[in-house]
């Protein structure tokens, strides 16, 4: 079976329940047409969560997965990357949060864990919110921040996480189908992909406790950058493979 007949059969089974009506040849023909499935469907799973798109943030990708697996081992004590914190509960900011599927995946998988999302498109939090609810996390242990990165973020925190946008639009490497229906805020991040993430590793020390970790996803051509941001900010730094072996992420440990 095709990518496309696979795409279909997902959609009609997963919004119309199996049956073939005039809705679902439409939204065929908008598939046909390059918009994204998972907003076509209103939903992409993401680890054991089901993270609801209504706003149309950012789709959750499996490359984010992989390490976000990782981040919630490490955050539970169970990898040589643990933290060996003793305060529980831990505090977790879900940076450039859009969904919330980090902050999310993070908080089913650790329910005592304090999680934070900041975002900076006000959109974005009713679908974070309706992504709590959904996965049944006590929303007691969530905080929603409409944020300019730290703008209106306060406190510290054991571990920050993000999914910045990071894509160097000069590489002209964005699918049309991402480009036009997903928010370009949300991917691409400025001069060599790197403006956010430059901010994100200048100002988080300010919100880490010592030996706090910020994982940051990003390209493998970005790597050099975000070692010397790191050393110069009084981190230090390991970059690591996804699972298709190509550099995607880097956790930085404050001193």
């Amino acid at each position: 079976m095709s990518l496309d007949n696979l795409e279909m059969k997902w959609l009609l089974d997963e919004k119309y329940g199996g049956e073939k009506s005039e809705a679902f040849f439409a939204d065929c023909k908008r598939l046909a047409l390059g918009e994204p499935l998972a907003y076509l469907i209103g939903f992409s799973p993401f680890l054991n969560c089901k993270i609801y798109l209504d706003s149309r943030p950012l789709i959750p990708r499996v490359e984010t997965e992989f390490w976000v697996e990782e981040a919630i081992a490490a955050a539970k004590g169970g990898t040589s990357l643990s933290l060996g914190f003793s305060a529980e509960p831990l505090r977790v900011l879900d940076m450039c949060a859009g969904s919330g599927c980090i902050g999310v995946a993070l908080a089913k998988a650790i329910p005592r864990a304090l999680v934070t999302f900041a975002e900076i498109d006000e959109r974005h939090l009713p679908t974070i919110e309706k992504n709590i609810m959904a996965n049944e996390i006590d929303p007691n242990h969530t905080l929603l921040v409409h944020s300019n990165l730290f703008s209106n973020v306060t406190g510290k925190y054991n571990f920050i996480l993000s999914n910045p946008p990071y894509i160097d639009e000069a590489l002209k490497r964005v699918d049309d189908s991402v480009a036009m229906n997903e928010p370009y805020v949300s991917l691409f991040g400025g001069e060599k992909g790197l403006d956010v993430i430059s901010q994100l590793i200048t100002e988080s020390p300010a919100y880490l406790v010592s030996g706090g970790q910020l994982w940051i996803e990003h390209e493998p051509e970005q790597t050099a950058a975000i070692h010397d941001l790191a050393k110069t900010n009084n981190f230090t730094v390991t970059t690591h493979l996804d699972q298709y072996q190509k550099e995607r992420f880097s956790i930085l440990v404050l001193q």
